[in-house]
């Protein structure tokens, strides 16, 4: 059995559980198992977008993103069911609980995928019959379909789950490459966004297969170093090892500043908060993290310090919503005494991929619309500065202050 296991490289399964919310409901509901079923917010709100939905439901043309109404339209009969995040959590955690008594090497990636390491258990057969005893094992324990990638590495075993869904065991190896994904477009590549395929595009990369012949010093002034590695996973070539401690590594995002001189008054310290809050913002979206925690700093001028945290409702990311917070604990817990340093953190921040956001379908639409103009919005501040862009009622509220001086 050993001799079915390479030398020198690694074996690297990837597990990706089948539209796993919907399999969730189904795990727990079998009288959903053959009906068309979408989880798509509250049953009688119109303008929900569906979250996802099994593949009874996407046999019949309905996809993850459509509006409620049109899927409604399509499938009068179609099962509608609410978010169940505290459910689903505790699926993902027995999932993860039966892959580990295979090998302790799995790194989870998402709620619903994990890779796993399995280039030491020759001993339980080959990677093939590895793959079928976890995918057969989760659907007889869980009831959670998944499809396995089985590679040489983390970026093929990925690509290779993606192949054949539901229920697939597909093995892609780094010389199957050329003839099995050089001729697909960049923004099937998995590691390309639309804006990175975009960008390809313009320079005349259309397919992986010019990827991987493109110039490495060109795509690195194009896109930093992420060109550079794009161009080794189009040619098969990932080095990132499984790494079990991965998720932890990144734990909290703060800045704070000491004073110029002691300050008493609520304005000034509001907005130093303001520009604390929006540095940690800019620094979580290049860690492409969030958090669910904000905690404030504030020390004396006598060297007193205290802080205080408050746990939010939904993951935040964007700088208004950190100084929300901030700001909100702040004006709670400050005494009125003079401050000579403030500071703001992000705790237990997670990958943005890996947070499930409560939110109603209503106000997922709402946040979607919003995330070009917020883009926009920081690559000015970026730009130009923290205060190029301010909401009126502040301008109003400074205006009214410069005036007075004046008076």
């Amino acid at each position: 059995m050993k001799s079915m296991y390479p030398r020198n490289g690694r074996v690297i399964l990837h597990v990706d559980c089948n539209a796993f919310y919907a399999s969730v409901e189904t795990a727990y509901d079998p009288s959903l198992k053959d009906k068309p079923l979408v989880i798509a917010g509250n049953p009688n709100e119109r303008r929900g977008i569906i979250i996802t939905c099994n593949y009874v439901a996407r046999a019949l043309g309905i996809y993850t993103t459509m509006p409620l109404w049109e899927a409604k339209k399509k499938c009068p009969d179609l099962v509608i069911k609410p978010p169940n995040f505290e459910l689903y959590r505790d699926a993902s955690a027995k999932v993860f609980e039966f892959l580990s008594t295979y090998t302790n090497k799995i790194e989870p990636s998402s709620i619903d995928e994990s890779y796993l390491d399995i280039t030491d258990l020759y001993e339980l057969g080959s990677p093939l019959e590895i793959a079928g005893q976890i995918q057969k094992g989760l659907l007889e324990t869980l009831n959670i379909p998944v499809s396995i990638g089985i590679a040489p590495n983390k970026f093929l075993a990925k690509t290779a789950s993606d192949m054949k869904k539901p229920m697939g065991i597909t093995v892609l190896r780094k010389r199957d490459v050329a003839h099995i994904l050089w001729d697909r477009q960049v923004k099937e590549m998995h590691g390309i966004g639309e804006k990175t395929a975009q960008k390809l595009n313009g320079m005349g990369i259309r397919t992986i297969g010019e990827l991987a012949q493109a110039d490495s010093t060109v795509l690195q002034n194009l896109i930093g170093i992420t060109g550079v590695h794009l161009k080794e996973r189009a040619n098969g070539i990932d080095h990132r090892p499984v790494d079990p401690d991965s998720v932890y590594e990144i734990k909290t995002v703060g800045n704070s500043t000491t004073l110029p001189k002691n300050v008493t008054e609520q304005r000034a310290l509001l907005d130093m908060l303001a520009k604390l809050s929006q540095s940690v913002s800019q620094r979580m979206k290049k860690k492409h993290v969030i958090t669910q925690n904000v905690q404030i700093t504030i020390k004396y001028s006598d060297f007193k310090s205290i802080t205080r945290s408050r746990k939010l409702l939904n993951p935040v990311l964007e700088a208004s919503e950190i100084y929300e917070a901030a700001s909100q604990l702040f004006k709670k817990h400050w005494n009125g005494n003079p401050v000579r340093l403030l500071g703001v953190t992000a705790l237990d921040v997670m990958e943005k991929n890996d947070a499930v956001k409560q939110l109603d379908l209503f106000s997922f639409e709402e946040e979607a619309k919003q995330e070009p103009l917020l883009e926009a919005v920081d690559k000015l501040k970026q730009k130009f500065g923290d205060f190029i862009i301010q909401k009126g009622s502040d301008l109003i509220s400074k205006g009214h202050q410069n005036h007075n001086k004046r008076i």
